[in-house]
């Protein structure tokens, strides 16, 4: 049982959908030890109709501190070092783009970013899907498609859930990864207030006679919007929006309108022919009260929705599981109280809740007619000039900077994301996370013995710094210290290691 207590069923946890979000926690789990079961009500495929398009560097900073799978999609031997990252393997299919161009010649410049990922990396979603499924194959996932969960119930020891024509499951604990019209949500009677804030939004995979100036291609002019961006196999994703169009989504699309709204907002339409796809939604800003009810958590889309400006959403997600994975494991495998799990909710619902107001804002400004846009132009100047504005605005969109809530009295690092340390020897922090355990980042040696060897890594410096650092799983500081001896250290080891 890879360290786990009790039967499978008290230790087990079902994770309701397979998107990203899922896909990323049900694999932390199962490298950890924790048998997972993974529920997706569709057949077993990698859809290519997502609206996901970009990693940004903190969303890859997390995939990087997690190792590429051994093993190719063909089941034979990969020939990559274990050294390799699942951000490795999406960088090798992505292609980076280190400015982020808004509106009235606002550029977000991502070149200065303090991350190894100083850029956004382009990419389909279903390419991070790929690799995430692979990753969580084999560290032993048990996957189960065409099962439509229908509800749950919990108790004191467990979550039994319902799927439709088959037999209910047990589990510890369940995970709603299922997307913004959650069962999951449903069956714990949590409400997803919010509003819809663009109407009729229409998307198409198209091909293209004229290749666009920029990899990401994306303007606003008087009532229309348009994005594109690439798939890589020769066809572009088309975004386009016109306020004066609103009509229910299953309105019938059609290459004109689209075409049209095109032409309005980019000055034209690149030759569009040969759609593969067509479609048509509306984006939503909701987010639930909680993340957790009782034994049922969560996350992604299940948990918020908003626009898709500033391409926000996947990695959001992704984050969210990062999270909660290593707090699952250690409770479930003894090493934390439960109480652990509460801290999920004081620390991601606010980053959610700040991602819904930004994506909003970002759209709004794009939107700006009238009396707006003078305030939309002497705020662009405003993020243009002053830096701490510029870089806070950075921060948020690409997710580094963020930081959780730390206790009254604790080291001003704590809480705080820790970047790619250098460390002696020659390797990096996210290297040594690699591991799914704390690290400890100290001036000089430190035997934490044999107690903790499978929960804990010990680094040094590689300069001559003397600060000392626990990083979490997550590579967000647990505990710090100026200068620390061997007790305070120690000290630190059980309150959080156990």
């Amino acid at each position: 049982m890879n360290g786990t207590t009790g039967t499978p069923e008290n230790s087990r946890v079902i994770v309701v959908g397979s998107g990203p979000t899922g896909l990323l926690l049900a694999g932390d789990l199962a490298a950890a030890g924790i048998p997972v079961t993974l529920l997706e009500k569709r057949p077993h495929e990698i859809s290519n109709l997502s609206r996901a398009f970009v990693l940004h560097a903190r969303a890859l900073e997390q995939l990087d501190a997690r190792p590429s799978p051994t093993t190719t999609p063909n089941g034979r031997a990969a020939r990559a070092p274990l050294a390799r990252s699942l951000a490795d393997d999406l960088e090798a299919v992505g292609r980076p783009i280190t400015r982020m161009n808004l509106f009235d010649g606002l550029t977000l410049d991502l070149g200065a970013l303090p991350s190894r990922f100083n850029h956004v990396l382009v990419l389909p979603q279903y390419e991070v899907e790929k690799v995430l499924e692979r990753r969580a194959a084999e560290a032993g996932v048990d996957f189960r498609h065409d099962c439509e969960v229908t509800g749950l119930t919990q108790d004191a020891d467990g979550v039994t859930v319902r799927v439709k024509g088959r037999e209910d499951l047990r589990a510890a604990y369940v995970v709603g990864t299922d997307g913004m019209r959650s069962v999951v949500r449903e069956a714990v009677g949590l409400p997803f207030p919010g509003r819809s804030a663009i109407r009729s939004v229409v998307l198409a995979d198209v091909l293209l006679a004229e290749k666009p100036e920029t990899l990401l291609t994306a303007a606003a002019v008087g009532d229309a919007f348009a994005f594109l961006a690439p798939f890589g196999d020769g066809y572009h994703r088309v975004i386009c929006w016109h306020r004066g169009r609103d009509v229910p989504d299953h309105e019938p699309v059609d290459l004109d309108e689209i075409k049209e709204i095109t032409r309005l907002a980019l000055g034209r339409d690149y030759g569009m022919h040969d759609a593969r796809w067509m479609s048509r939604f509306h984006s939503d800003e909701r987010q639930v009260p909680s993340y957790r009810v009782g034994r049922v958590f969560l996350a992604g889309d299940a948990a918020h929705v908003h626009t898709p400006a500033g391409g926000q959403g996947m990695n959001t997600g992704l984050q969210d599981a990062a999270n909660l994975s290593w707090k699952l494991a250690a409770v479930l495998r003894g090493h934390a109280d439960p109480a652990l799990l509460d801290t999920y909710q004081s620390e991601r619902h606010p980053v959610g809740r700040t991602v819904l107001r930004s994506s909003g804002a970002i759209v709004r400004l794009a939107m700006a007619k009238g009396w707006q846009l003078p305030v939309r132009a002497a705020l662009a100047t405003a993020l243009d000039h002053f830096a701490p504005a510029r870089r806070k605005a950075v921060g948020q969109v690409t997710g580094i900077g963020y930081r959780y809530p730390a206790p009254r009295g604790a080291h001003r690092l704590t809480g705080t994301r820790v970047p790619d340390l250098a460390l002696a020897g020659g390797g990096r922090l996210y290297e040594a996370l690699r591991g799914g355990r704390f690290v400890l980042v100290t001036p000089g040696s430190y035997d934490p013995g044999t107690e903790r060897a499978d929960r804990l890594t010990v680094a040094r410096w590689a300069s001559d710094r003397r600060t000392t650092l626990l990083v979490r799983p997550d590579g967000y500081v647990a505990w710090a210290a100026g200068s620390a001896r061997a007790p305070e250290i120690e000290q630190a080891l059980a309150t959080h290691l156990g």
